[in-house]
């Protein structure tokens, strides 16, 4: 082989070692109302599929023990594609949040309880997501996972659609705004179940990950997370530069 060769070779992304057992779970949370949107987000569609089946794949591509998805009470369409993907992985299972109004921190509480009901004791961490970041993909994941420090989350800037403003340029508004630090994110196990209790209402994890010393915590930088989905505008966009399906 020759030395240019070997330097391509070297710098090649390693396959997955399909040997080596998981030792992560997947919480997807997908329980919200999606009031001011005014529709599902769960069910606005991707490359031909209902938006949570298409991230739902990309949590299976992590190769996770389980992938534990926590979706609203009373949505018959929801729970009839999900029933459909289930059928065909066993390692899915759906929580029914029945009152999902309550905030996102009862959610996450409904999957961490699932996720210990799992016979499995080889569990050492957690992944945990949305639904309606659409241009989250398998190596964002995949970074999130490779660092093994107790917290690390994605950062990314805020949006807000505006007829005046191009979303692929930064603004001077956009530029002020902090980064959010947030989902999808991995969690060492022990320390999700150290602050289920935490959990209440409104508040999620992003205050308890602020509280940890730099070298427990880490982020990985996307700021294509920034565009999620969560009015009829921001919709309409996504659809016209082609992230979801017209």
């Amino acid at each position: 082989m020759s030395s240019d060769a070997s330097i391509l070779a070297s710098t090649q992304l390693k396959p997955i070692n399909l040997s080596k057992p998981p030792n992560h779970v997947v919480i997807i949370l997908a329980s919200g109302l999606s009031l001011r949107l005014g529709q599902a987000k769960q069910l606005l569609c991707k490359d031909g599929e209902p938006l949570i089946c298409f991230m739902t794949k990309l949590a299976l591509s992590t190769k996770p023990q389980a992938i534990i998805i926590v979706i609203p009470d009373n949505q018959p369409l929801i729970a009839s594609a999900m029933n459909e993907l289930a059928f065909q992985y066993s390692r899915i299972q759906m929580v029914v949040n029945s009152t999902p109004e309550i905030g996102m921190a009862y959610s996450l509480n409904l999957a961490i309880e699932a996720v210990t009901q799992l016979t499995s004791s080889l569990i050492e961490r957690v992944v945990i997501m949305g639904v309606d970041q659409v241009l989250l993909d398998e190596q964002h994941l995949a970074k999130l996972l490779a660092d093994k420090r107790s917290v690390v989350a994605s950062s990314y800037s805020s949006w807000q659609y505006s007829n005046n403003m191009n979303l692929n340029e930064t603004s001077a508004v956009t530029a002020l705004k902090q980064n959010i630090i947030g989902l999808p994110l991995t969690i060492d196990y022990d320390l999700l179940r150290e602050w289920q209790a935490l959990l209440v209402g409104d508040k999620g994890l992003r205050y308890l990950i602020r509280g940890l010393p730099p070298s427990q915590r880490s982020t990985v930088v996307n700021h294509q997370l920034s565009y999620d989905i969560d009015t009829p505008e921001q919709l309409a966009h996504a659809k016209q530069k082609g992230w979801l399906d017209k």
